[in-house]
């Protein structure tokens, strides 16, 4: 049991070393891109199915409240918390809607969105991605190894090296909690004299 414990742990800081290896320059590139739409009045929606339904939560918690420095409230939404609505579009029209149909509702050109499926087969988050970019959204897809074809629709994406759901799950609010920070740094740091 030990063996196989510490082998998990081993399993996802590889991963995770790989992926933030291998992303840096699109972490930068999505942490600007956010930081550009707070900016300019604009908002951030955030989505997924279980698990990135949890992660989509907690970014945009995150984004609200604070993460590191006290600073004013950031724009950001998961699509994922209002049970009314959610299930609602789900009974009069179909489950594949319920973001998609929410980004109708809430979003204007310019705003972000940050479409999470470590499968990349998720049909509610592969129609809103579409909804998205008929808005004129700018999009951020987090996925796993076999999300390569859901990756493909959007501005930024990140490939998570894996296609165990728990290591991609890890990898993605790990790179959450990194662009928050970033975001973050690049909306209020002070810049340094001298």
């Amino acid at each position: 049991m030990k063996d196989k414990i510490l082998k998990a742990f081993e399993e996802s800081v590889r991963i995770k070393e790989q992926f933030g290896k291998e992303n840096v320059e699109a972490v930068v590139a999505a942490s600007k891109m956010i930081a550009m739409a707070f900016h300019e009045g604009k908002k951030l929606f955030l989505f997924g199915n279980g698990g990135s339904a949890a992660d989509a939560s907690h970014m945009a918690a995150e984004f609200v409240g604070r993460f590191k420095r006290e600073r004013p409230a950031l724009p950001a939404l998961a699509l994922t918390t209002d049970v009314a609505v959610m299930t609602s579009i789900a009974n009069d029209y179909d489950y594949s809607e319920i973001f998609a149909r929410q980004l109708k509702a809430m979003s204007e050109e310019g705003d972000v969105v940050i479409a999470m499926s470590t499968s990349g087969n998720s049909l509610n988050v592969l129609k809103a991605m579409d909804t998205a970019k008929r808005r004129k959204l700018k999009t951020i897809a987090f996925t796993g190894a076999k999300g390569e074809k859901f990756a493909s629709k959007a501005d930024i994406s990140f490939v998570v090296p894996s296609d165990n759901t728990a290591r991609v799950q890890e990898a993605h609010i790990t790179l959450g909690h990194v662009l928050c920070q970033m975001v973050e740094e690049i909306l209020f740091e002070t810049p340094r004299k001298g």
